[in-house]
């Protein structure tokens, strides 16, 4: 399991912790510091199944300020945030294959605990 962490982000903190408790000791990327490469990015947009666009703090002062309102490829908001990794949501985890961005932190109990989402909503349609 890997988490891309921002140790200032309380809900990062949370998730971490929250990994932790579960026995695992994840593999720890302070993105901030130890910045994704463009194939990285790419790669997390494919397994979280989002736009670049998605994956940026849009609340952030340096979005608003600097990107708001504006129209860029996708390749162009992916070197955005290659240039301002601040502005990747967080946290991001990582386990199989798989992604989520872990706000709130409840969305990762899939991962964590290892649970199909399809697997379980199928079953959930045989019981009704």
């Amino acid at each position: 399991m890997k988490i891309y962490h921002n140790p200032q982000c309380s809900k990062s903190n949370a998730a971490l912790e929250l990994i932790r408790q579960s026995g695992i000791e994840p593999q720890v990327v302070e993105y901030l510091q130890t910045i994704p490469n463009k194939d990285e990015l790419v790669a997390l947009l494919a397994m979280l199944n989002l736009q670049p666009l998605e994956l940026i703090r849009r609340n952030e002062p340096l979005f608003q300020q600097k990107f708001e309102g504006i129209t860029l490829s996708d390749d162009q908001w992916i070197d955005v945030m290659l240039q301002h990794p601040e502005l990747i949501e967080r946290p991001i985890v990582v386990k199989d294959g798989k992604a989520v961005i872990a706000r709130p932190t409840e969305k990762m109990f899939d991962l964590l605990y290892n649970r199909d989402k399809h697997k379980k909503h199928t079953d959930e349609k045989r019981h009704c």
